[in-house]
């Protein structure tokens, strides 16, 4: 028995539809019953020792461990954590036959805690929100009322007595949820574009940045609930656009009760191992807690994990297809339902009978003319929120007009880069569902050659990591660039990952002349440079050092260079 994680949730979440305290465990598997019921029992008594006996608790089991929670008030989540720690560390004793502790001293010291954390200003303010419909976003600084433009902020220790708000200037403004394996960013952004050409000021919080209208706030990732809460507190925000990653759900939870929409685009493995999590169906039970707080939600019909959870949506359902004949499309229609779907060339948007034409794929420049499947789905995903959120069809199709995944609009994602007749392209992809759809993507442009950058963080199983070479060698590129990431060892040592690599290529009998091995990021992307001839593609899988290959890639645009010419020394960084 050991406490591996203490920490507080601040919003739903997985475990609890609201704010609590957790503690992750790591359990033999001979001891595991034993000690969550007495984590139960002792946590009951310590509850309604405290005045929280309605507490609910909440338990998730996995092998080698456990997730134990239960709510909490929103003004005591520290000492939450005290209580759940004090029940665990009870707990062990029991199961060891240590003595337990004084009981009234353990009861003395956890209501300190409690009555030094408590804020009945904040429990006031945050009922009267709820009384008036609105949202209340807290965090250890600010309490802020409203959403985006409708919003007012204050300080965590002055905050107003509920009668001296005027009401009547608060409110919420529309937003929107967004998770998934893959493309969560790419869709956000397309998302924006749409609110761009609706006329709305969009705030977004990403993996990449928070941006109010043309305004970069904070480079980095942003994609948990704190980036949510400064985009949603800026009074400049008329919708807020909200990637949703999986580590943020997982350590805090969502920053709002309640969304316009969510959607879900996919589940594939990646991250497996962490937090527990350690299957693709627990991925999809994090990612669906998104659907609990949304008014309508979005879901991929193509994504199994994501379409056989449907059933526990509760809500009005939209769904997103590339496959008009997919039986679970022609089912929802039939029975009046909404649907956005890829009809030849054509985005349309369903619902029973009614079809209404979007735009074309070849009228959005992110799909490379349909090739880069993955994005028309991302298309799709975006027209389908948009709607939900009123944008309209002409603001859904200029949007997705002026989404040209530029490393401005979109970095990393996509990135297009021409030299002459060489295509270049930059993307983030870093799983295998990822790189299936790049590397689909990549056999159906057409390219006389085409080479593809490889490489892994070291935090990935290793059988992740092979399942990475297979899928990648599978569309036969003709040349595959292993790559060092020096930065993303990730408790491996230096070399390990890019020698699994080798060792699959070897297990799959791929030519020695098909593939070679780079020190860096930065000189496997000089060494695909290198190898460039006219007419050829390489798609340059980048995430260390992207800044830098997008900018090396920007100069050398810039300085007219072509392949099979030196590179300029001078624009290497």
């Amino acid at each position: 028995m050991e406490l591996v994680d203490s920490r507080r949730l601040t919003g739903p979440n997985r475990l609890l539809p609201g704010p609590g305290a957790v503690i992750e465990v790591a359990l033999a598997n001979d001891v595991a019953e034993r000690a969550i019921d007495a984590w139960r029992a002792h946590a009951t008594r310590l509850l309604a020792a405290v005045g929280w006996e309605d507490a609910g608790l909440a338990e998730r089991r996995f092998d080698g461990g456990a997730s134990l929670a239960f709510d909490a008030p929103i003004d005591a989540l520290y000492a939450a954590t005290e209580v759940n720690e004090a029940a665990w560390a009870a707990a062990g004793r029991e199961l060891s036959g240590e003595p337990a502790r004084d009981a009234d001293e353990e009861l003395a010291e956890l209501r300190a805690h409690i009555d030094t954390e408590r804020n009945p200003a904040l429990v006031a303010l945050l009922e009267a929100a709820d009384l008036h419909g609105v949202a209340c976003l807290c965090d250890d600084d600010h309490v802020s009322i409203g959403l985006g433009e409708g919003s007012q902020t204050f300080a965590v220790d002055a905050l107003p007595a509920p009668d001296t708000v005027d009401w009547s200037k608060v409110h919420d403004v529309p937003t929107a949820m967004i998770t998934g394996t893959n493309g969560k960013s790419t869709t956000a952004r397309m998302l924006l574009a749409i609110a761009t050409a609706a006329g709305k000021v969009p705030g977004i919080s990403s993996t990449d940045w928070i941006r109010v209208g043309d305004e970069v706030l904070d480079d980095g990732d942003w994609s948990g609930p704190g980036g949510a809460r400064i985009v949603l507190r800026d009074p400049r925000t008329q919708l807020g656009i909200l990637e949703t990653a999986r580590g943020g759900m997982l350590r805090r939870g969502l920053a709002l009760e309640r969304t316009n929409v969510s959607a879900v685009l996919n589940v594939a493995e990646d991250h497996l191992g962490e937090w527990g999590i350690g299957t693709i169906d627990g991925l999809a039970d994090g990612k669906f807690v998104l659907t609990r707080v949304a008014h309508e939600v979005v879901l991929n019909a193509d994504d199994p994990p994501v379409a056989s959870r449907a059933d526990q949506v509760e809500v009005p359902l939209v769904w997103f297809s590339m496959d008009p004949s997919n039986p679970i499309i022609q089912d929802h229609l039939e029975a009046g339902g909404r649907a956005f779907l890829l009809n030849g060339e054509s985005l349309i948007r369903c619902e029973g009978e009614t079809l209404l034409e979007l735009t074309t794929v070849r009228n959005i420049p992110s799909t490379f003319d349909g090739a880069a499947k993955h994005n028309v789905a991302n298309a799709l995903a975006a027209a389908a929120m948009a709607d939900v959120l009123g944008l309209g069809a002409r603001a859904i199709a200029e949007g997705l007009a002026s989404f040209a995944s530029r490393p401005e609009d979109n970095p990393g994602r996509l990135n297009r880069f021409r030299f002459g007749d060489l295509n270049v392209l930059v993307d983030f992809a870093h799983n295998p569902h990822g790189q299936a759809s790049m590397v689909d993507m990549a056999k159906s442009m057409g390219a006389k050659r085409w080479l593809v950058v490889l490489g892994q963080a070291g935090d990935r199983e290793d059988e992740a990591i092979r399942n990475l070479v297979r899928v990648t060698w599978t569309a036969r590129p003709d040349h595959i660039v292993l790559k060092e990431m020096k930065a993303h060892l990730r408790g491996r040592s230096e070399g390990a990952v890019a020698a699994l690599m080798e060792d699959e290529l070897q297990n799959l009998e791929v030519p020695a002349d098909r593939w070679s091995r780079q020190p860096s990021e930065l000189a496997a992307v000089r060494s695909a440079l290198e190898w460039a001839e006219p007419g050829d593609l390489l798609l340059l899988m980048v995430h260390e050092s992207r800044g830098q290959t997008l900018t090396e890639l920007g100069r050398l645009s810039d300085a007219g260079w072509l392949p099979g010419t030196p590179i300029p020394s001078d624009v290497l960084a």
